[in-house]
């Protein structure tokens, strides 16, 4: 029976780098998975092309989807989202089905599978461990968790965006300002999904490509991913409980 593999997380956490190594270093694993492509109203950034990681439509086009049953349209950190449950639902039929994005469209992806019984396998990526969560929660510290969490998305969104773009424009930093606020919360949803692996290699990192093979967390994070789609466990791997961010 095919399954719908959900991998999700914050902006700038790692998904994409750590799809890409699944790619190069575990391609076994990744020709039985169907990627799910999906809309999305912004524009490509470097590398990324049409049809293969994204279908880039106008935000009108889009929007327009929200009288297909068929499809779930969202719009979060300022952007248009869709995904084509038919989609969903064909590939299906040719085995595995591999999304990675955002986490309020993993979650939704997750209570569609559930209420239509397709067997899934949903993962959370967290810059944070629920060890780290735990110690930073603890009164003595006297931090506020979500202002802390924010703080780290910024510097790893910022980081990434230099690299991209070179020279930061006004609409970059508002577009990391909205991205880095929206950690914390998609971070609460964690508890949903069947494993969270923490992750402190974000799209930021050199960890994943400047040596070739993956280092530090970037190979934790790697070794994981590759042992839950085989069937196994890690001991990297975490289960988040219900009350810990709340």
């Amino acid at each position: 029976m095919s399954k719908f593999v959900i991998l999700s997380g914050p902006s700038c956490v790692g998904k994409g780098p750590l799809y890409k190594a699944l790619q190069k270093f575990y391609p076994d694993l990744v020709s039985r998975l169907n990627y799910l492509v999906c809309y999305d109203s912004r524009s490509p950034r470097p590398g990324e092309r049409e049809g293969i990681d994204f279908y880039f439509r106008t935000r009108d086009f889009i929007e327009n989807l929200h009288s297909s049953k068929d499809h779930l349209v969202i719009e979060y950190r300022g952007d248009m989202l869709a995904v084509d449950f038919g989609e969903i639902r064909k590939l299906l039929k040719e085995g595995d089905v591999f999304f990675e994005g955002n986490s309020i469209v993993g979650k939704a992806l997750l209570d569609f599978s559930k209420k239509e019984n397709i067997k899934h396998l949903s993962i959370f990526l967290s810059p944070l461990s629920m060890d780290e969560i735990k110690y930073l929660k603890s009164p003595e510290r006297n931090i506020n968790l979500e202002d802390f969490v924010t703080g780290v998305m910024r510097r790893k969104l910022l980081r990434r965006t230099q690299k991209q773009n070179t020279i930061l424009s006004v609409r970059d930093l508002e577009n990391i300002e909205i991205r880095s606020s929206c950690a914390f919360s998609e971070m609460k949803l964690a508890h949903h999904f069947d494993y969270v692996i923490p992750n402190h290699d974000g799209e930021d990192s050199d960890n994943w490509e400047a040596f070739y093979y993956p280092i530090a967390d970037a190979r934790k994070t790697l070794l994981c991913l590759a042992s839950i789609l085989s069937g196994k466990s890690h001991s990297y791997c975490e289960k988040w409980p219900q009350k810990l961010l709340a």
